[in-house]
């Protein structure tokens, strides 16, 4: 079973460093997670993704639901031997896709009716179901099934919404078998502390082994309204549980998401931006299609200690990424992937170092005050 355990809290802030135990091997938080949608980190082997000493890694339950089916996954001895992964495995609960596809009138307190987006066939996605879909999986940490509103939304809905996903969580938790796994309550409420302080207490109340922020990724989200939620959250939830902020993979995003007090963070930007050759560097975000880097036979970062910077030049990935060679987007893939795990490792000899607030002005003077390229 995992166990997890605050070794540091900074002295200027909220960040926290923390260990996670689990089989035996230790990982440390803060912690970026990549995403492995469809049981695969894209373009990246499981022994890839390892060597970027990532720890946790998350997977889709929504995809693996319809293709191939939790019960092919569940015979193949679950989704650890399925996909041949031996780190820690999250599965989402399935709610975020299910709500990008589904129309309110769809939403009930029943569950979320939608089309199969592969058949076009009708599906109702429930508490119960999206339990009994991670169980089949076999994944490490379970999410409850909860709704996810857009941040547009007005506060007299975030407030329904919030008391039907408490609704659901407990629904969610009382046909949770516990097995080897965790179970993840999820805090909602948007910019407002006072729907957010009652989401977590209540969430609370309920009782997870871990708590997630939900509702910080939204498209149209201000950076205020983000941090915010942040705070609001974490201010309520237990100093000795994990907090694991979903969709977050922007660098300055992960940073105040620490000093607010969050631990883990996943996003799919650092393989999606790979395959539109992009790479990130401390001096920004580069576009290597760009004409510049044609000659240019210096690695992605000097200081970087990924397969891609070791090995290949800018000159040669760019030549990768223009011939549409899909070994461009996997060598960007591991360095955008390391550069994350880097950038929480730095995080982590901070807060060791009560330095956090510098390294962040530090990091955002460099980062952002670079030429970052479209």
């Amino acid at each position: 079973m995992l166990e997890f355990e605050v070794q540091k809290k900074e002295k200027k802030t909220n960040a926290r460093l923390g260990k996670i135990i689990w089989n035996g091997k230790e990982y440390f938080t803060p912690m970026f997670m990549p995403v492995g949608t469809q049981g695969t980190v894209k373009t990246l082997s499981p022994e890839e993704v390892k060597a970027t000493h990532a720890g946790i890694i998350l997977a889709n339950t929504y995809h693996l639901w319809l293709r191939p089916g939790e019960e092919i996954v569940k015979l193949a001895g679950g989704l650890h031997k399925f996909m041949n992964y031996d780190g820690l495995i999250l599965t989402d609960s399935g709610g975020f896709q299910v709500f990008s596809l589904a129309r309110p009138k769809d939403i009930s307190e029943e569950g979320v009716v939608f089309k199969n987006q592969y058949n076009g066939d009708k599906l109702l996605l429930t508490p119960e179901k999206s339990i009994q879909i991670q169980e089949d999986l076999g994944s490490d940490i379970v999410m409850s099934f909860d709704e996810c509103p857009p941040a547009s939304a007005s506060k007299e809905y975030l407030q329904k919404s919030v008391e039907r996903t408490l609704r659901w969580a407990r629904r969610g938790k009382d046909v949770f078998k516990g097995n080897n796994q965790l179970l993840f309550g999820i805090v909602q409420g948007g910019p407002y502390e006072d729907i957010r302080k009652f989401s977590a207490e209540e969430t609370v109340k309920i009782g997870f082994d871990g708590y997630s922020i939900g509702g910080v990724a939204n498209d149209h989200e201000s950076k205020e309204d983000m941090y915010k939620a942040f705070e609001y959250s974490c201010k309520y939830l237990p100093e000795d549980k994990l907090r694991y902020a979903m969709g977050i993979g922007e660098p300055i995003d992960i940073i105040e998401g620490v000093i607010r007090g969050v631990d883990i963070f996943d996003c799919v930007s650092p393989t999606r931006l790979a395959r539109h050759g992009h790479a990130l560097t401390l001096d920004g975000k580069i576009n290597l299609k760009n004409s510049k880097y044609k000659q240019d036979f210096s690695p992605i970062e000097d200081a970087c200690d990924c397969y891609a910077c070791k090995h290949y030049t800018k000159a040669y990935i760019k030549h990768l990424i223009n011939a549409e060679e899909t070994f461009g987007a996997r060598l960007l893939s591991i360095h955008n992937i390391r550069f994350l795990i880097r950038l929480t490792e730095s995080i982590r000899e901070s807060i060791k170092n009560d330095t956090l607030l510098e390294y962040r002005d530090a990091f955002k003077e460099r980062y952002y005050g670079g030429k970052n390229e479209s």
